[in-house]
């Protein structure tokens, strides 16, 4: 199981930065690899659920997310399952400069799809797409 840990500094309100990120329209326009999203259900209580399409190494693969934990402008977590298996998870806490974001993952390569030897480099890139969520979201945040 691969895991990834990244944060990064926002200079714009935990609000602001909750409300953007987990509004499953924008995902497109700030995680680079996702192709679309469809099927997006509102849970009554916060969070939610929906149907992605990502592409992983020249390959596509199509997968559901599913909120397993929301604690609004805190922390949310994500079971995603299909093409790839894991979880998703957000954190934001509220800094005197505005908002620290931290996503972590934990999930399967599918090795059977792109064969052992392709693992670290997809692990790399993997890193790096992190990196760029991360930036999209404070650019398109601030200010």
């Amino acid at each position: 199981m691969a895991k990834l840990s990244k944060s990064i500094l926002i200079e714009a309100p935990v609000e602001k930065v909750f409300a953007y990120v987990t509004d499953s329209n924008n995902m497109t326009e700030y995680w680079p690899g996702i192709l679309d999203v469809s099927d997006i259900k509102n849970f009554p209580g916060g969070g939610g659920s929906f149907k992605f399409a990502y592409k992983l190494a020249g390959i596509r693969l199509e997968a559901m997310s599913e909120d397993i934990e929301f604690v609004r402008n805190q922390r949310t977590v994500s079971q995603v399952k299909g093409g790839l298996n894991g979880k998703t998870s957000f954190t934001y806490e509220s800094t005197g400069q505005g908002t620290k974001l931290t996503l972590e993952e934990e999930y399967d390569i599918p090795i059977p799809v792109l064969g052992k030897m392709a693992e670290a480099m997809v692990l790399k890139m993997a890193e790096h797409e992190r990196e760029m969520v991360l930036a999209n979201i404070k650019t398109r945040t601030e200010g």
